[in-house]
C-alpha cells in the first residue's frame, strides 16, 4: 500500500518539509482572497465587466514579474527572495483587508492591490519551484511536485466552500485578514531555511533584468524536451479547459439556478477534487522514468474527459439527474490526469534545467500555468457564444487530442524523454 499511496519521503527533509506545511494554511487563505476580490468588485459595481478587468490586472503583473522574478531567482540568494516575497504577500494581504475594513469602496484600489498581490505571487512562485531541487535528491523531485499539487488544489476546494460558509456570519474583510495571517507562516518556513546562493558565474549573476530573461528563453528554444513540456500544457488548458463555461452550463444543462446555485459550486470543485484524489493516489509517480510519455498519455486523458463531460452536459437536458453525476465524474478524471502532468512537467523542467537556469525556466512555467486557463476562458466564452456550450466543451476536448498528438510526432524526442 506504501507504494499506492503518496510517496512522502520528501517530507523527510526538514527545509521542504517547513515550506510543504506552511503551504497548507496559506493556500486555503489564498482562495479567500481568490474569492473575496470578484465577489467585492461585483457588490461594489453591479458589473461584470469589472470582474472581467480583475483578470487583466492579475495577468499582466505575472507575466512581468514571473519573468523577472525568474531572473532573479537565479541572481540571488533564494532563501532571501523567497522572504522578500512572502513578506510582500502578507503586507498586500494587510491593505486588501484594510480597504474592506475601512469600507474605501473604490474599485481600482482593489483591482491595484490585487495586481500588487500578484506580483509578490509571480516572484514567490518560480523562486520557490527552483529551491526545490536544491533541497532534495533528484528522485524525490516528482514526489514533491505532487504533494505540493495536493496541497493547492486542496485549497482550491477548502477555501471557496469555507468562504461560502464564513459569509453567511462574517463580511468580506475578514476573509482578507484570514488570508494576511496565514501569510505569517511562510514567511517563519523561510526564515528557518538554509541559505540557497546562486551556483551561476559572476556574470550571469550580475544580470537582473532582461538580458537574464533573454537567456532563459534562448535556452528554452534550443531544449525540445523542456519546450514541449510548455506546448503540450498550453493546447490542453486553452483548448481544453471549460471552466468559463460553468456558469451557463450549470443553468441552461443541469436546471441550476441563473445566480449559480449548489450545481454551479459541484462543476466548480470537481476538477480539483480529481486533482487531490490524483495526488492522494501518486505512489507510483516516482517510479515512471519515461515522463515525458507521461505527459502525453495524462493529457490524452484530459482531452478525452473533457469530451465526455461535454456529452454528458449536452444529453442532461436541462435537467440535474445522473448524467448531471456522470459529467462531474469525467471532471473529477480529467482534474486528476492534468495533476499527473503538471507534476512530470514540473519535474521535467527543474530537472532538464542546470540549476543557473531554474529560476527563469520557472518564471516563464509560472506564466504559462496561469496565462492559460485565462486564455481559455476568452476562447470558451466565444466558442460558446458562436456553437454552443457543448460543442465548445466536447470539440475543445477533441483538439486536445489531435493537438496533442501532431505536437508529438513533430517532435518525438518528448516522448522518447527518460528521467
Amino acid at each position: 500500500m506504501g507504494g499506492f499511496f503518496a510517496d512522502t519521503t520528501p517530507l523527510r527533509t526538514p527545509d521542504f518539509r517547513r515550506l510543504w506545511v506552511a503551504g497548507i494554511p496559506t493556500v486555503i487563505g489564498a482562495n479567500l482572497t481568490i474569492f473575496a476580490v470578484p465577489v467585492q468588485l461585483y457588490a461594489l459595481t453591479q458589473n461584470s465587466a469589472y470582474v472581467g478587468l480583475s483578470g487583466i490586472f492579475a495577468l499582466v503583473p505575472l507575466i512581468v514579474f514571473g519573468l523577472w522574478g525568474g531572473a532573479l531567482a537565479d541572481a540571488m540568494d533564494r532563501r532571501v527572495l523567497l522572504i522578500i516575497a512572502s513578506i510582500g504577500l502578507a503586507v498586500s494581504s494587510v491593505f486588501l483587508w484594510l480597504q474592506a475594513a475601512l469600507a474605501l469602496n473604490n474599485v481600482w484600489a482593489v483591482l491595484c492591490l490585487l495586481s500588487v498581490q500578484q506580483a509578490f505571487y509571480a516572484i514567490n512562485a518560480p523562486t520557490r519551484a527552483a529551491a526545490i531541487p536544491r533541497m532534495l535528491p533528484g528522485e524525490q523531485v516528482a514526489a514533491a511536485n505532487s504533494l505540493n499539487i495536493t496541497v493547492m488544489q486542496f485549497g482550491a476546494i477548502v477555501g471557496p466552500l469555507l468562504a461560502g460558509v464564513l459569509l453567511r456570519w462574517v463580511d468580506l474583510s475578514t476573509l482578507y485578514a484570514i488570508d494576511a495571517v496565514t501569510c505569517i507562516l511562510p514567511i517563519w518556513a523561510t526564515f528557518r531555511l538554509s541559505p540557497i546562493p546562486p551556483t551561476a558565474t559572476e556574470t550571469v549573476r550580475s544580470k537582473y533584468g532582461v538580458a537574464a530573461v533573454w537567456d532563459g528563453f534562448r535556452y528554452l528554444a534550443g531544449n525540445k524536451v523542456v519546450l514541449m513540456s510548455f506546448v503540450v500544457d498550453l493546447i490542453a488548458m486553452i483548448a481544453g479547459m471549460p471552466r468559463a463555461l460553468f456558469p451557463q452550463m450549470a443553468h441552461e444543462n443541469f436546471g441550476g439556478p441563473v445566480e449559480g446555485g449548489t450545481t454551479m459550486a459541484l462543476l466548480a470543485a470537481a476538477i480539483s477534487v480529481g486533482a487531490v484524489a490524483g495526488g492522494v493516489f501518486s505512489g507510483w509517480l516516482p517510479r515512471v522514468r519515461r515522463q515525458g510519455l507521461a505527459v502525453v498519455v495524462a493529457i490524452l486523458v484530459w482531452g478525452v474527459a473533457m469530451i465526455g463531460f461535454g456529452l454528458a452536459a449536452g444529453f442532461a437536458d436541462g435537467r440535474a439527474g445522473t448524467l448531471l453525476w456522470v459529467a462531474l465524474a469525467f471532471l473529477a478524471v480529467g482534474g486528476a490526469a492534468d495533476m499527473v502532468s503538471s507534476a512530470f512537467r514540473n519535474t521535467i523542467l527543474q530537472q532538464a534545467a542546470s540549476d543557473d537556469l531554474r529560476g527563469r525556466l520557472q518564471g516563464v512555467f509560472t506564466v504559462v500555468v496561469a496565462g492559460g486557463p485565462r486564455l481559455a476562458d476568452a476562447v470558451h466564452g466565444a466558442a460558446a457564444a458562436a456553437v454552443g456550450t457543448t460543442v465548445a466543451a466536447a470539440g475543445g476536448g477533441g483538439l486536445v487530442v489531435v493537438g496533442v498528438i501532431i505536437a508529438t510526432v513533430a517532435v518525438p524526442a518528448f516522448i522518447r524523454y527518460r528521467v
